[in-house]
């Protein structure tokens, strides 16, 4: 059984039959739920539901199950770690900074950085060869190099998979040797998953990546470089193989992340990957998701729809 499981770690799992390709929908959700209070909690619950009643293929939500004033304590990454379990469909999980990385901060805790992102290793990627949500599948995985948290499945065609790329500049901190030394092997873990990735999607029509960090919100684009990233970014490097690898992949690639909160679609490389396109979902107080359809055998496979919080109605009268 255990060698059935370790299979997956350097094959192509695949989640149903390519023959057909019916269309299905996945679900993007992130930076979410921002707080610990019962009203939050409560909302995030009707969110749930409103996605499970969606009924998709797939959830993948893409770091920050918690807020950066929340303490890191095993108790509460526990909470997130059951509602990340709440979803009905299969769920992927991209961590995110506020789970780990910002946790030696003195009002989440002053934990070590290292030791949360190991409870994360340990608690949430225990059985790294299954995915989250009541129905899990079985995924490809990065364990054997230490990276449990990356995983990849195909669906129908359409390669899913998820990179540990988090905010607060992927943790690459010069002034802090350890943060600086953790960045360098997690990226350098991060550009080779990539590379097999894209290798393992060869026969793909099309390609998922899900992260956790908005890598255009400040050191991205200077105006000497306008797709390019400035020598101090923590994110210049994974950009730059996955500009590569889309380039060769040369069909639709899809990045999908959060943590700036602002829903918005975008082409970040027009002239050097344009076959690229960023989906930030929503986060924080606008506490929705994104339904992604999908339709295998088109030429551009993915529709992007708003999925409305009951909760958190767009209309007034809505109320």
């Amino acid at each position: 059984m255990r060698a059935l499981l370790w299979a997956a770690i350097t094959c192509i799992v695949l989640w149903s039959p390519q023959a057909g390709a019916d269309p299905f929908s996945f679900v993007v959700v992130g930076d979410q739920p921002y707080g610990n209070s019962a009203g939050v909690k409560s909302r995030y619950r009707t969110l749930i539901d409103a996605i499970n009643a969606h009924d998709p293929a797939l959830v993948i939500h893409v770091g920050d199950t918690k807020s950066g004033g929340t303490l890191c304590s095993d108790s509460l990454l526990q909470e997130r770690l059951d509602f990340l379990n709440a979803f009905t469909a299969p769920t992927l999980y991209a961590p995110g900074d506020n789970e780990w990385t910002d946790c030696h901060r003195l009002f989440t805790g002053a934990y070590d950085q290292t030791e949360r992102l190991d409870f994360i290793r340990k608690t949430y990627f225990a059985d790294p060869a299954r995915s989250f949500g009541q129905n899990p599948i079985e995924v490809s995985h990065q364990a054997a190099e230490g990276y449990p948290e990356n995983a990849r499945v195909m669906r129908d065609g359409i390669m899913f998979i998820t990179a540990h790329v988090v905010g607060s500049n992927n943790n690459f901190e010069a002034t802090r040797p350890q943060a600086a030394v953790e960045f360098a092997a997690r990226d350098a873990a991060n550009r080779k998953w990539l590379q097999d990735s894209f290798a393992a999607a060869s026969d793909a029509k099309a390609l998922v990546l899900a992260i956790h960090a908005d890598m255009f919100e400040f050191d991205f684009g200077p105006s000497w470089d306008p797709e390019g990233f400035l020598r101090h970014s923590g994110f210049g490097p994974f950009a730059e193989t996955l500009i590569w690898q889309a380039v060769l992949f040369d069909r639709p690639v899809l990045l999908t992340y959060g943590d700036s909160h602002k829903f918005r679609m975008f082409r970040p490389f027009p002239e050097g990957a344009p076959n690229i396109m960023a989906l930030e979902t929503f986060g924080d107080a606008h506490m929705h998701a994104v339904r992604v359809h999908v339709t295998p055998d088109d030429p551009y496979p993915f529709a992007i729809q708003p999925l409305i919080n009951p909760d958190q109605p767009l209309s007034r009268k809505q109320k």
